[in-house]
């Protein structure tokens, strides 16, 4: 049986709005509305880096068909394109997605190995993905009243176990935060060094941070 064909067929491009960074590509879809930003290896990167927030997608031109769709991105995607410094695109058009599983896997990896260094090292970054994780798991289960819990469940010895390993790679001076503290003052939030919080303090700044419209002072263990 012939694939369906899908409704809408167009050439887009989605630009990271810190750096002007781009890529291009063509996709098919019912639903113009489907949020999808694109499959490149170096844009997940930066999508995952950066945060989607921060990136904008433009619908360049409609094409008719499928066929015809590739054979434009194939016009627009050339060698000429992939050389530009803020391009990117890994390979030329026409062909759509990854080239094959093992590209396909290696994007996936390398997007999930980024993502998780990031979390490690950036504690705004960090804290912005937990709230936006709250306010994800509000909407979803706000209505529910059957979702699962944790309540008369168990950690395995085993699990502890791990858990407790972890937890110790991060304290001390094994802890990328180690020695900082945040301050804020007038909807400002800054990183200092904790040796300098004094020297803050006495210009009028609060140790703790501002995050997004709600003011939350974030104490910070002493080490």
């Amino acid at each position: 049986m012939a694939r369906r064909q899908k409704k809408y067929h167009y050439i887009y491009k989605t630009t990271c709005n810190v750096n002007g960074r781009y890529y291009i590509g063509m996709h098919s879809t019912d639903n113009l509305e489907d949020g999808y930003l694109g499959s490149g290896k170096r844009l997940w990167y930066s999508i995952n880096y950066h945060g989607k927030e921060n990136h904008t997608k433009e619908i360049l031109e409609f094409c008719d068909t499928r066929k015809e769709l590739k054979k434009r991105e194939e016009e627009i995607v050339n060698e000429q394109l992939i050389n530009e410094e803020l391009c990117m695109n890994l390979k030329t058009g026409g062909i759509g997605g990854f080239c094959n599983d093992e590209h396909k896997n290696k994007a996936i990896k390398s997007s999930r190995e980024s993502y998780k260094k990031r979390l490690n090292e950036d504690e705004e970054f960090r804290l912005r993905m937990l709230d936006n994780l709250r306010r994800g798991n509000i909407t979803q289960w706000s209505y529910r009243t059957d979702y699962p819990t944790f309540k008369g469940r168990k950690h395995t010895e085993d699990t502890k176990k791990k858990m407790s390993e972890k937890a110790k790679q991060r304290t001390g001076k094994k802890n990328s935060q180690y020695g900082t503290c945040w301050i804020t003052k007038d909807g400002e939030n800054k990183k200092i060094k904790k040796e300098e919080l004094s020297e803050y303090t006495s210009q009028g700044w609060v140790k703790g941070r501002k995050i997004g419209p709600i003011t939350q002072l974030v104490r910070v263990q002493h080490s």
